[in-house]
């Protein structure tokens, strides 16, 4: 976290369910440069796949059926600070290729527009998944996952860290 943090670079957090992988991303936004900006947090699994375009890259009135205002996107809220994308696995592949693009460019094209709005965040990403496999499968694209993956953590299990287990009892008592 302390070698990382004070970089721009993409982080990608890797370990089981319960590792504390979003602590672990907060505590990066809170070292870095970028702490004074906001800190969004994103669960993927729980976008809806045919809205996730949507939530992350915002959309125009009138964009898709239900449209009836504009929205910015997950993607413009983290404008100056820190992006968290948990489950990033489940991304869909067509909305991969809008991620790499604002990556890349450091803007993104809400729905339905055909302007481009600039933003500027650290993006920072969790999975259970093993995403190498995903990648030799097909269902997720290796551009981005290098993109991704410039810092990778893994993050062990508490029993593979016994000796965290009396600091952590501590704390919660």
């Amino acid at each position: 976290i302390a070698l990382v943090a004070p970089s721009d670079a993409c982080v990608m957090l890797a370990g089981e369910s319960g590792t504390g992988k979003e602590l672990v991303s907060r505590a990066i936004h809170r070292y870095s440069r970028r702490s004074n900006g906001p800190f969004v947090a994103v669960n993927v699994a729980a976008l809806n796949p045919t809205l996730a375009e949507s939530e992350l890259f915002g959309h125009v009135r009138g964009a898709f059926t239900g449209a009836d205002q504009p929205r910015a996107g997950l993607l413009v809220e983290a404008n100056g600070g820190t992006l968290f994308l948990d489950e990033v696995a489940d991304i869909p592949l067509a909305v991969q290729v809008k991620l790499l693009r604002a990556l890349e460019h450091g803007e993104v094209m809400p729905v339905g527009s055909g302007r481009t709005v600039p933003t500027s965040f650290r993006l920072i990403t969790a999975t259970h998944q093993d995403l190498p496999t995903k990648v030799r499968s097909g269902d997720f694209r290796h551009d981005l996952f290098y993109r991704l993956a410039t810092f990778q953590i893994d993050l062990p299990p508490l029993r593979q860290r016994r000796e965290d287990i009396a600091p952590l009892v501590d704390w919660f008592v």
